[in-house]
């Protein structure tokens, strides 16, 4: 590599050094509880959980559709732009769904989220502000913000998508949990793989 591409390799694992401790030190287990009792009371009158989002914000929701369904809690991805344009009709009066826009302003998301409320849905809002549109619109709210995005310009999501992950995959253990699911359990939806060999010393 030349040497400008080490140093902003370098820049940007410094970066997250810095930024990614210093957002999980303002989360703890009750950052969750509001989010994780919306889809639990969802789900035990028949709703369903849906994550959305736009641009990168959308992979990540995708990521964390199969993460949910895969540990208990089945979870379908709602295309953020597609959404308005029909996709809604995934969605049932009392599903929750997760929308996750790192600045909460998103013209896209604001249509899909107005979309989402008016279908009777509820709305679990992930951002990095918390005073933003998309906070304010939510009957729950995860904080995802970070001080820097850590590579060139300062501008392409990176420590964003990762303050996304990690609030998310917070969600997804607590939410497991509830679930109480035995190593039976979790092997059955994991049959291909090596996550569905059961372990030494278990049965």
């Amino acid at each position: 590599m030349k040497h400008e591409s080490k140093q902003a390799a370098a820049a940007f694992l410094s970066s997250v050094r810095k930024e990614l401790p210093a957002f999980v030190e303002k989360l703890d287990g009750e950052t969750y509880e509001q989010a994780a009792d919306l889809i639990l009371a969802s789900r035990a009158g028949g709703g369903r959980l849906h994550v959305t989002g736009i641009g990168k914000p959308g992979h990540v929701a995708a990521y964390m559709a199969s993460l949910f369904s895969s540990t208990g809690t089945p979870c379908y991805f709602l295309h953020g732009t597609e959404a308005v344009h029909g996709s809604c009709g995934q969605l049932a009066a009392g599903d929750v769904v997760i929308a996750i826009s790192n600045s909460g302003e998103t013209a896209e998301l604001k249509s899909t989220v107005l979309a989402i409320k008016n279908n009777g849905c509820k709305v679990i809002g992930v951002s990095g502000n918390p005073e933003s549109w998309l906070a304010g619109q939510s009957d729950a709210f995860l904080y995802a913000g970070v001080g820097a995005e850590g590579g060139p310009m300062n501008r392409a999501p990176r420590n964003s998508i990762l303050a996304e992950l990690v609030t998310l995959q917070a969600l997804s253990a607590a939410l497991q949990a509830e679930q109480n699911w035995s190593v039976q359990e979790y092997v059955r939806c994991h049959p291909g793989g090596k996550l569905g060999q059961l372990r030494d010393g278990e049965k």
